[in-house]
């Protein structure tokens, strides 16, 4: 079978009313900065989508589509000419190539009213034509094992029976901007992605403590972004933060059991500044309720002090197998894996507060000027794009 068009359906956009035309477009855009190379047509409808191949390799055109934001599902779909002959044909087609004894079903979807058959006279002529003509087939009309469907439109008919399931979600961009605190390990890169879901455009933070922190350290969060990037379509940028002087610092003033509250407390002043700086409306991190001392709600609320700033959690009751598992999903596990350590592993405490208390904190900061350092550390902050393609050479040559 010759497929002609690629269907893409909708994810939440289907949820939206007055305002749907401004996603519509944006995911448009997004798909056709996704399909850049293919000489392709792309026709986006109230409902859903139509890509017209022109000779292009659908599996290549749905691959390319599969993972941006604001798609549910695709399907490669014959479009033929409105002849009760050439749905027979069709329908056999795709029949044969389901295993005997699986069941089946006709779905019609009927746009054009003025069409001589009815939907259940399509039904009827489909469902009993294959019958006769592919053995061992049955029909179960409530769960079938593979559905085949009709679309009787006003410039021919559409057919398929392939589904092939996509992320869903919201089109990058609607949603707006925020900042993703990326640390390198397993549970940021999987935070950042379930937020891109909602529409919302990242950039990202990475604090670096050289030498403590190794430059493969750096150079795996460069490929995390590269990853992220490539899955979704979007270009991502990221803010590498010189944190050496301040991390020092804390370690030389701040009792060893807060000193990681006190590190996180000035990470986030940071982050609240850059992202005033970049337009984000919201701070994103990968943490996880209860998983290290920094993440108890204790630890969080003395954390948070220090900001009227949203901070969005996407992870925080997910268990940390479903972290992993969706890590592998997205693809960032692997490299998050690799054994290069951040500045927080490096500095960890031996035995960390988990309750801390604001005002103790707060105490043993006051001893210290940090002020100087947190504007010399944002003055002297590095970007890092996917296009950066001398950086990205240099990591093979570093592991």
């Amino acid at each position: 079978m010759i497929y002609d068009h690629i269907l893409v359906r909708y994810g939440e956009i289907t949820l939206k009313t007055r305002n749907r035309k401004m996603f519509i477009n944006a995911l448009r855009q997004n798909m056709k900065r996704a399909l850049t190379g293919f000489s392709i047509e792309l026709a986006a409808q109230w409902d859903r989508a139509y890509i017209t191949l022109n000779g292009e390799d659908p599996d290549a055109v749905m691959d390319a589509i599969e993972n941006v934001n604001g798609i549910l599902s695709v399907s490669p779909v014959a479009k033929l000419e409105k002849s009760e002959e050439a749905m027979k044909d069709t329908a056999v087609h795709f029949a044969e190539e389901f295993t005997k004894g699986e069941t089946f079903k006709i779905e019609v979807r009927r746009a054009d009213k003025s069409y001589h058959l009815k939907t259940f006279d399509i039904q009827y002529m489909l469902g009993g034509y294959v019958l006769e003509n592919v053995p061992d087939l049955k029909v179960d009309v409530k769960h079938p094992d593979h559905q085949i469907m009709v679309e009787v439109r006003l410039d021919g008919i559409y057919m398929y029976h392939e589904v092939r399931q996509c992320i869903g979600g919201l089109p990058i961009g609607t949603g707006g901007r925020a900042l993703l605190m990326l640390s390198g390990g397993i549970d940021s890169p999987v935070a950042g992605l379930e937020v891109m879901k909602k529409g919302v455009e990242i950039e990202a933070i990475h604090f670096h403590s050289p030498p403590y922190t190794s430059p493969q350290a750096t150079e795996k969060v460069k490929q995390l972004v590269d990853i992220m990037s490539k899955r979704t379509g979007a270009e991502i940028k990221l803010h590498i933060v010189p944190f050496t002087e301040l991390q020092t610092k804390i370690y030389d003033w701040i009792p060893d059991n807060m000193s990681m509250t006190t590190t996180r407390r000035i990470m986030l002043i940071i982050a609240e500044r850059l992202a005033e700086r970049i337009d984000a409306k919201a701070i994103v991190n990968g943490e996880n309720l209860g998983q290290v001392a920094s993440q108890t709600l204790s630890s969080m609320h003395a954390i948070n002090a220090v900001t009227n700033f949203p901070v969005l959690r996407p992870l925080l009751t997910l268990e940390k197998n479903e972290i992993v598992e969706m890590a592998r999903r997205y693809g960032t596990y692997e490299t998050s894996v690799l054994p290069f350590e951040d500045c927080c592993t490096i500095f960890k405490p031996k035995s960390p507060k988990t309750r801390p208390l604001v005002e103790k904190v707060e105490k043993f900061e006051s001893k210290v000027d940090f002020e100087p350092m947190i504007e010399k550390a944002l003055e002297g902050i590095e970007c890092y794009s996917v296009n950066d393609t001398e950086e990205k050479e240099a990591f093979s040559s570093l592991l």
